[in-house]
């Protein structure tokens, strides 16, 4: 793949994005911990948003920042709960869905790397 190609791109553009929340989000409505945190009548906004996010972030649209601005992710996500249990339900969830996409090693590395650091960069409290 040529060098000045995307991340975004390189991985299969929107329908992997795509792909990776539905699942993400399929076990999270599951989860007794973090679905509280996730309205139901809300899901597809949040499946959007997070889409949308991850999308900018590695080379697609930049309908994320069009839409809703700077991402403010710590500023965002003040309002909930995050310690680290959540946190680690939050990555096993996000392993598994991105495990799902069969990413060549070096992507799926990339991709998990970025999303170990944002999670861990997400917790907010260490109360239970």
């Amino acid at each position: 793949m040529p060098e000045s190609e995307s991340f975004f791109d390189q991985v299969g553009g929107h329908n992997t994005f795509e792909r990776l929340v539905r699942e993400f989000y399929r076990g999270v409505m599951a989860d007794p911990v973090l679905a509280p945190m996730y309205p139901e009548e809300d899901l597809e906004g949040a499946v959007w948003r997070l889409t949308a996010f991850l999308e900018q972030y590695w080379g697609g649209p930049r309908s994320y920042e069009e839409q809703r601005g700077h991402p403010r992710l710590r500023m965002r996500h003040q309002p909930f709960h995050i310690n680290p249990a959540a946190r680690d339900r939050w990555l096993g969830h996000m392993r598994h869905a991105l495990d799902t996409l069969k990413l060549s090693p070096l992507h799926d590395a990339e991709l998990w790397g970025y999303l170990e650091r944002a999670a861990f960069s997400m917790v907010n409290t260490f109360a239970d």
